[in-house]
């Protein structure tokens, strides 16, 4: 069966199937084809890749996926489903939990939850336990922008409810819930994220109005 990021990968390939390229997705401006074929070139094309991250780049990053956009619906799909070239480090399956969990996972719901009718799935235990591993090295880095204290209340970690913090402060907003929940929070689905959270009133709004991310 694979990784659980393999396993969100296939189900976000079976879903493009289904679906078909012209629905939308939670991805401001884009259906489901511009989001198939950003992770067709996050995988397969490095010269676009590294404008995902760097800003610098972003116009030629964005052109290169328009590119791959016009591809064949299925052909698409399939270079989605196939995954990296045959000797990419993501083959490794320690790698593809550390990079590719969370970017399937997120995708998946971008997709899943920008349907009418959407309802939270139940994750396997691989997926939550590996979701929690990813999430605990990256929160200190998505949380570094954020003005107040954060701190990640998982209430389904495999070994029991964990605490991780985020970001130290004199005044701190705990967020609780499934960590998928969470994980889409502060990777910016905070309108469809079923989380709680907990601190001053202040707090809490310069929380909601600050940025995750890298």
């Amino acid at each position: 069966m694979g990784t659980a990021a393999h396993v969100e990968r296939e189900a976000l390939s079976d879903l493009f199937t289904e679906l078909g390229p012209d629905v939308p997705t939670l991805c401001e401006g884009w259906t489901a084809r511009d989001l198939a074929a950003h992770l067709v070139v996050r995988e397969r094309r490095p010269d676009g890749a590294v404008g995902i991250v760097a800003k610098p780049l972003a116009g030629y990053a964005d052109k290169v996926r328009r590119g791959e956009a016009e591809r064949p619906w299925d052909e698409i799909v399939q270079r989605v489903r196939s995954g990296p070239p045959m000797f990419a480090p993501t083959r490794i399956d320690a790698v593809d939990r550390a990079v590719n969990t969370i970017e399937y996972f997120v995708h998946h719901e971008d997709v899943r939850r920008a349907q009418p009718g959407w309802t939270r799935r139940e994750l396997t235990p691989d997926l939550v336990a590996d979701l929690t591993a990813a999430l605990s090295r990256m929160a200190r880095v998505l949380a570094r922008k954020v003005p107040v204290g954060v701190v990640l209340n998982v209430t389904d970690a495999p070994d029991g409810p964990r605490t991780i913090v985020a970001r130290k402060g004199e005044e701190s907003v705990t967020i609780s819930g499934p960590i998928g929940e969470i994980t889409l929070y502060v990777y910016g689905r905070r309108d469809v994220a079923g989380v709680e959270l907990d601190g001053s009133a202040a707090a809490v709004e310069q929380l909601r109005a600050a940025s995750f991310g890298i």
